[in-house]
């Protein structure tokens, strides 16, 4: 499965999301390589990071690629992996439309605030485009560092479900301390003790992994 992460908005989480999609799957046995196509290097950094507190083994490879270097790259290495994360940076830039021809499914996390739904039009319309090429393209919007109570997590959702192509995904990824300070130590939120956080993020990843592979045998 090759899982590409995305959004033409900055700061919505992609890079957290990423990183945890690629350990959740290590975790479960899978071999995985994570791409950091974020000129920012934040996955790269988190994995050195990690690789220093698991003794040298982070649990999965981690590559930088930028370009058309992700479509070539990923085409040559889908063979060797499970699994494949792309985390690409907040732009309409040459990683994200390379990261849309070649994966399986895109996910879109958004932040319940309007700047962050404004936004998801622009990377629909990116997603239309790369279906001329990649017509099995499933993308997934998640609702990520949704309010803990309120009206703006549903409203959000209300406007994601009239958003044409993008399948919007049940529940939420609440803002919590969790993620941060998991991030912080070099771990997922799976390795950190927050039950509602980790119950979160476990539904997520199998609507990405488990259910898309259950769509594409069909």
């Amino acid at each position: 499965m090759i899982v590409a992460v995305g959004n033409v908005k900055g700061g919505v989480g992609k890079t957290t999301l990423a990183v945890n999609l690629a350990i959740a799957q290590s975790r479960s046995g899978r071999d995985v390589l994570l791409i950091d196509g974020d000129e920012q290097g934040t996955a790269v950094a988190f994995t050195e990071l990690r690789s220093e507190q698991k003794n040298g083994n982070p649990g999965y490879t981690v590559v930088s690629l930028h370009g058309t270097a992700i479509r070539t790259q990923v085409r040559q290495l889908a063979s060797k992996y499970a699994d494949i994360v792309i985390d690409v940076g907040g732009r309409d830039t040459g990683s994200l439309r390379a990261a849309l021809t070649v994966a399986d499914v895109v996910l879109v996390p958004v932040q319940p605030r309007s700047f962050d739904l404004w936004g998801v039009d622009q990377t629909a319309e990116l997603i239309r485009e790369a279906r001329e090429i990649n017509e099995n393209l499933r993308a997934i919007s998640v609702i990520n560092a949704a309010d803990a109570q309120g009206k703006d997590n549903e409203a959000a959702a209300q406007a994601l479900r009239e958003i044409e192509g993008i399948e919007l995904a049940p529940g939420f990824i609440v803002r919590r301390k969790a993620f941060p300070n998991a991030a912080a130590a070099g771990l997922s939120i799976l390795e950190h003790d927050d039950p509602k956080a980790i119950e979160e993020f476990n539904r997520l990843t199998e609507i990405l992994f488990v259910h898309s592979n259950a769509i594409g045998a069909k």
